[in-house]
Parts: structure tokens; C-alpha cells; sequence
């Protein structure tokens, strides 16, 4: 199963704080909107999302469609696909994308353990 680029997104109580923070550990800008409280970044093949005031908990986050560096991928798993094999084996969907649509849609599920699982298909 391909499920995409891989990240973490973090929430931040202080999201200036945070990226001040992660520039220090060699972290740089790859996308977001710091005045909407989100930023991505990245450092070598590692990427981080810093998200202020959006959920309660950090999310392990899977991007079917794209790299490691956001960018498009000419062929990937439909987001659809992926969540109908995910429900095929049992797993529990707290979120679900609508089967009838196309493009970009998410879905989310949680381990054993209640961590969050976001995946987000942007196009």
C-alpha cells in the first residue's frame, strides 16, 4: 500500500516560537501560510508540519499524490482506494472521504494506541 509522502504535523501553542526553533535543527520553509498558523518544512528527506490553533493532537500525515518535496507524482493510489482497502481489512474510519467524489479528499483513522492518522490527497 502507497500512501504517500510522509510527515508529522505538530500542534503548536506558539507558532513563530516553533519555527524559530526548527530552523535551528537545519529546518527550512517548503509551503504553509505562518499569518494562518501553519508552515511546512523541511530538512534533507524529513518533513514537519507546524500547526497553531487547528487540532488538539500531533498527526502522522500521508499525502497520496505526492513526494517528499510536494510535489506531483505522475501516478499514485487514489485516496478512494485506499480507504476502501483500509476498510476491507477492518480498519476503523473516524473520517471518510465521499466514495462518489474525485480529486482532493482525506480520511482519518487512529492506531492502537489513539494517535492520529490523517490522509490527505491534495488534486
Amino acid at each position: 500500500m502507497k500512501l504517500g509522502a510522509f510527515s508529522v504535523s505538530l500542534t503548536v501553542k506558539d507558532i513563530h516560537k516553533s519555527k524559530a526553533f526548527y530552523e535551528n535543527l537545519g529546518f527550512q520553509d517548503l509551503g504553509g501560510d505562518i499569518n494562518q498558523g501553519w508552515l511546512i518544512l523541511k530538512n534533507g528527506s524529513t518533513v514537519i508540519g507546524l500547526f497553531q490553533g487547528m487540532f488538539d493532537k500531533n498527526i502522522l500525515t500521508f499525502n497520496p499524490g505526492w513526494d517528499q518535496n510536494a510535489e506531483n507524482l505522475d501516478s499514485f493510489t487514489d485516496i478512494r482506494d485506499l480507504q476502501a482497502e483500509l476498510k476491507a481489512k477492518g480498519v476503523k474510519m473516524l473520517t471518510e472521504a465521499d466514495e462518489s467524489s474525485e480529486g482532493p479528499a482525506s480520511f482519518t483513522i487512529e492506531d492502537p494506541d489513539g494517535n492520529p492518522i490523517l490522509v490527505d490527497q491534495h488534486r
